[in-house]
């Protein structure tokens, strides 16, 4: 037993982006104007959000904690990869790895819940539109925000008291840019059946419920545009919701992606693209996606910018 306590892991060696010597200041000045790009567009929505009184409303009070918690996702794993690029010191601590996880799966999962939903806000808004006022009020939207964040939070801890049972003894070489659950048991020295059994009911529960309670509204949605007769009508409608319909496409496609394929599938080359793309493109093109297809956004801010002019 002494033995085997004292050849227990506590540092991980994460691989990151696996490239040629040439590549190494090019991908480090890309991945850092990415991240640059990401944190001015979700923090300038949230401060062109609160700024204006006439974005106080549910859709945008949504629309400012989706921007956050992009920030957030991008925060906890790109300032990471930009180290491990430059200085190529990819060692990680057993607890920088458990926290940079935590607030991994808090983010990812919050924003499944807040897609949801937005999805929820959409269907109300187009189906029961007369209603809207009364049924999506800002106490409302204030609560179910709260709930996304609780529920994200719940949802990591659960995770992170599990994965404490586990210990690392064979290998500490994670194929990845950040540490994410299923590298960390491919390489722990304990059975991870709990730890999977844990990530099916739970993560697979939550996964079940957004994505059919998204499904279902947008079959509503769609059924009521279609029974619209007024053409500016379906384009409105089209218009309110194609933008978000986009984001939940892009985050819940390389979701399932990344953590429904058989596991024979997921090659580390093909896991690493999967991951970067979910965690870094995803958080810098929401933002995006958001404003230039709003034209209240867009409204705010042009006047800011005259404002300031």
């Amino acid at each position: 037993m002494e033995k085997k306590n004292s050849t227990l892991l506590t540092e991980f060696i994460l691989t990151g982006l696996i490239y040629q010597p040439e590549w190494q200041i090019p991908l480090f000045l890309v991945f850092l104007v990415i991240y640059l790009i990401t944190m001015v567009g979700n923090l300038g929505l949230i401060a062109l959000i609160c700024n204006d009184s006439h974005l106080h409303t549910p859709m945008y009070l949504l629309l400012g904690s989706l921007a956050f918690v992009d920030a957030w996702i991008s925060s906890t794993v790109t300032p990471k990869m930009l180290v491990i690029i430059l200085t190529k010191s990819k060692t990680i601590s057993l607890s920088e790895c458990m926290i940079q996880f935590f607030f991994f799966a808090f983010g990812a999962t919050t924003e499944c819940f807040l897609l949801t939903t937005m999805a929820y806000d959409r269907y109300v808004a187009i189906c029961k539109p007369l209603l809207y006022p009364v049924v999506m009020t800002n106490r409302l939207c204030t609560r179910l925000v709260v709930l996304s964040f609780a529920g994200g939070g719940l949802h990591a801890f659960i995770h992170i008291g599990v994965l404490f049972r586990l210990s690392f003894c064979n290998s500490n070489i994670i194929h990845l840019f950040y540490c994410d659950i299923m590298p960390l048991f491919k390489i722990s020295c304990i059975d991870p059946f709990i730890n999977v059994l844990v990530v099916f009911i739970f993560s697979g529960s939550i996964q079940v419920f957004t994505i059919l309670t998204i499904l279902v509204s947008y079959t509503l949605v769609l059924s009521t545009v279609l029974k619209k007769k007024s053409l500016q009508g379906i384009r409105k409608a089209f218009s309110t919701c194609g933008a978000h319909l986009l984001s939940v496409s892009l985050y819940f496609g390389s979701l399932l992606f990344m953590y429904v394929r058989p596991g024979s599938a997921q090659a580390d080359g093909k896991n690493i693209m999967d991951s970067l793309f979910y965690t870094v493109i995803i958080p810098l093109l929401n933002p995006i996606i958001y404003s230039l297809r709003n034209q209240k956004v867009l409204d705010s801010l042009a006047k800011m910018l005259k404002r300031n002019v």
